[in-house]
This record gives C-alpha cells, sequence and structure tokens, in this order.
C-alpha cells in the first residue's frame, strides 16, 4: 500500500505526506527531527510543517528543544475528510442537479467501460420505485448484489433471470439453462429495465458497452423479454422431467437444465 500516493490523492503533497507519516511514527518531535526521518529537505520541512499545521493535520507547541509537532490521529483527520468530501458532494449535487436538462426521451446512449456500466446500473437499481427486471451473470451479479439486496428491502419488485451459477437470496429469480443461454449469447449479457421507464442492455466481454434509453418500444420489448424468460423458466420447473419425452431431441437438450432442477 503506497500511503504517500493515497494521502497526495486526497490533497496533500508529496512532502505533507512523508511529514505526516514520519509523525506518526515517531512524536512530537522537532521539525529537524522531522526532516531526517521523512526525507524531506530542512529548507521544505517547515513549508510543509505550516500547510499541515493550517489545515489542523499537524498540532504544534514550545518546548525548550524549540517547536515541537505531533500528528492529529488518523481517524479523527479521515473523519474530518470524510465529512467534508460528504458535503461537497451534496453541494455539488445540488448544484449539478438544479442546471441538468433531462434528456429527451427516446434517444439511445452508450456507455463504454465496465465500471462506468456497472456504476450507471447500479444507479438505475438505486432509483427504482416499483420494479426492477434483470438479466445477468455472475460477474454482474456480484458487482449488483447489494444494491439489489437493497431495492428488495426497500420494497421494489425484483425478479431476476440468472445464467451463471450465483444465487440471490430476495426477489423472484429463475435460473436460465446454460445450453440455452449459450445458444441465445446470455452468458455475456447484463439487462436491467425499472419502473417500465428506462432500459439498459450491455455487453459483458473484455471491452464492455451498454445502449441506455427510454425509449417507450425498446422498454417494453426489454421488460417484456425478461419477464417472458423468467416465465418460462418457472413453468418448465413446474412440468418435471417427463416434459422431455415430448420434445424434439434438439429442443430436449436445451430444456434439460430447467426441467431437472425443483421450483425455485
Amino acid at each position: 500500500m503506497d500511503l504517500v500516493s493515497d494521502l497526495m490523492s486526497i490533497g496533500f503533497t508529496e512532502y505533507e505526506s512523508k511529514v505526516y507519516l514520519a509523525l506518526l511514527r515517531e512524536n512530537p518531535a522537532t521539525g529537524y527531527q522531522i526532516s531526517k526521518a521523512a526525507g524531506v529537505p530542512r529548507s521544505m520541512v517547515y513549508e510543509a510543517l505550516g500547510r499541515l499545521s493550517a489545515r489542523g493535520a499537524v498540532l504544534s507547541t514550545e518546548d525548550k528543544r524549540g517547536t515541537l509537532y505531533r500528528p492529529l490521529p488518523p481517524d479523527v483527520l479521515l473523519d474530518r475528510y470524510e465529512q467534508e468530501y460528504r458535503d461537497l458532494m451534496g453541494g455539488l449535487r445540488s448544484g449539478l442537479m438544479a442546471l441538468y436538462a433531462a434528456p429527451e426521451e427516446g434517444r439511445f446512449w452508450s456507455i463504454s467501460g465496465r465500471n462506468a456500466v456497472i456504476a450507471y446500473a447500479a444507479q438505475m437499481i438505486q432509483r427504482a420505485h416499483s420494479e426492477v427486471l434483470l438479466t445477468l451473470a455472475d460477474p454482474e451479479l456480484d458487482a449488483l448484489r447489494a444494491d439489489i439486496q437493497s431495492a428488495c428491502q426497500r420494497g421494489v419488485t425484483v425478479s431476476a433471470l440468472l445464467t451463471g451459477d450465483g444465487e440471490l437470496d430476495c426477489g423472484r429469480t429463475a435460473r436460465h439453462p446454460r445450453p440455452e443461454s449459450e445458444i441465445q449469447g446470455l452468458t455475456e449479457v447484463l439487462v436491467i429495465v425499472t419502473d417500465k421507464r428506462e432500459a439498459l442492455i450491455a455487453n459483458t466481454g473484455p471491452d464492455m458497452t451498454a445502449t441506455v434509453t427510454s425509449n417507450r418500444n425498446l422498454v417494453l420489448i426489454a421488460r417484456q423479454f425478461v419477464w417472458m424468460e423468467l416465465f418460462a423458466q418457472r413453468v418448465c420447473a413446474r412440468l418435471g422431467d417427463d416434459l422431455l419425452a415430448q420434445l424434439d431431441s434438439d429442443e430436449s437438450w436445451v430444456l434439460e437444465g430447467a426441467v431437472s432442477r425443483p421450483e425455485e
């Protein structure tokens, strides 16, 4: 773990980071002692200490040896930074949303990159008021599990078609047979439909991209696809193994994974 880089990411300079870390290891200390322990030139250590003191990250007192310094405890420092960050984000959210003009309905928007797609998918689930329908494989299930469970807890109707081996302990779920999933390409697809108003359809390959839309026709089709697949798998689970005897060989091979398991 690179603590110097981590501190720099929250606004410390390199010298400030080294000075603060040196003080955590040994304090109280004089500027001279800190300079040696931190590997910061004496000409720069007092400048760094001055900035840290101004931010309240370092405390000072006078002693017969000169000025002594000690660090603000890390938990106090980080709690303060977290609160400042929350305050900043809250103000920024309010200011930006006041300027935001929602895009007109019907357009198709693209998102590139796994982190960006998963973040948008999570926001969709978090904003859902009444209904979430999903088709998702194990990696996406793991990434979105907490948001899905939170949606269930606040009373949102969640229905999930699972194309991998993972389990989801809330909402209505159905396991899609792996042979059929592979034939349809569902093992590398993420589909989310929320409140009958917005749909996200993404490929989950190395170069993950997604299409997001509030187009009523596509939202209807995406929702109907997930709903019908859930319905079909639950029906198959109820029918039992004797269904295989009534199907052609190619059809029974596809459905074998669904009809050989008990109803969920």
